[in-house]
């Protein structure tokens, strides 16, 4: 599947930024925000996405956007899910504006790797009510790869969205765009989901992962990724294999946190409380550890 092969292109064209223990960074991944419609799996988890963002927002976070983040492949015209999903985006461009916003693209938003593709959606926003075209991630480069590299220890983490080496999502994306843009998407519709993919096929996912889990071992790299759409904390004696999880698990959404030196997951859900009122709560699923206690490589 030629998972080494792609993850270490990944990394050696990857976008280096530089953090130490006052940085604050929240990974998120899988949102596939859609057009709204019946197979929009992002609506039920929307109002905890817009809470969550609005935290992170107001404490100081870079969002890093790991990768399908709109479902591009179901809906190619992003003007479509900037409707259905306004505020949503508007939160997004609230970091963007002040500088925090790190976005990768993934298998199913891949068309970000395109440069006029991304000039002509994400530039800018039209407004049919008043009829006026808006800045809306005017400049924004969607990047494959994301170095965080430690300013104190060297440290190194690698982030990507995690198709890299799947082959049916890599190298052989575009027959599995159209049979779920032509085929899939009206069966998932009704609740169907394709069998190909490794959200369901379990078989599948642990294959991926066991080829992240080899990469980790062989190059010494701390990695955080997604798609699969299981998170993942590594517990006593495990290599550093993070995953963000995603944001449509039937009633929750869970996201890594890099905070004051810490990495952790944090799960999004609404509850209800004692007088019978849905809120929007936060807890802690791992950590928090120190993120140089995942640092494999000593000497650097």
């Amino acid at each position: 599947m030629r998972t080494d092969q792609r993850l270490t292109e990944a990394y050696l064209k990857a976008r280096v930024v530089h953090f130490d223990e006052k940085s604050r960074y929240v990974f998120i991944s899988d949102c596939h925000r859609g057009n709204g419609n019946n197979s929009d799996e992002f609506t039920k988890n929307q109002n905890a996405y817009l809470h969550a963002m609005d935290y992170y927002y107001k404490n100081g976070f870079t969002y890093v956007e790991a990768g399908d983040g709109d479902e591009l492949w179901e809906h190619p015209r992003f003007v479509d899910i900037k409707n259905a999903h306004y505020e949503a985006c508007e939160t997004i461009r609230r970091f963007h504006d002040d500088n925090r916003l790190i976005m990768l693209y993934g298998n199913h938003n891949i068309y970000l790797k395109n440069k006029d593709y991304v000039r002509d959606n994400y530039y800018t926003y039209y407004n049919d009510f008043k009829q006026v075209a808006h800045d809306f991630l005017k400049g924004v480069t969607p990047c494959e790869s994301l170095l965080l590299v430690n300013r104190k220890t060297g440290q190194e983490i690698l982030t990507v969205h995690g198709h890299q080496g799947d082959f049916t999502n890599d190298q052989f994306w575009l027959f599995s765009m159209l049979s779920l843009k032509y085929f899939w998407r009206h069966l998932h519709s009704f609740g169907f989901t394709n069998p190909a993919s490794p959200v369901r096929n379990i078989s599948k996912r642990h294959k991926i992962e066991k080829n992240y889990v080899r990469w980790i071992c062989k190059h010494k790299k701390m990695l955080i990724c997604g798609h699969t759409h299981r998170f993942k904390f590594p517990r006593e004696n495990e290599l550093p294999y993070f995953n963000t999880g995603c944001c449509i698990y039937p009633t929750s959404m869970t996201a890594i946190e890099l905070t004051d030196g810490m990495v952790q997951i944090a799960r999004w859900r609404v509850t209800v409380n004692s007088e019978g009122i849905l809120q929007v709560t936060r807890a802690l699923l791992r950590g928090p550890e120190p993120v140089e206690k995942f640092n494999l490589n000593t000497e650097q």
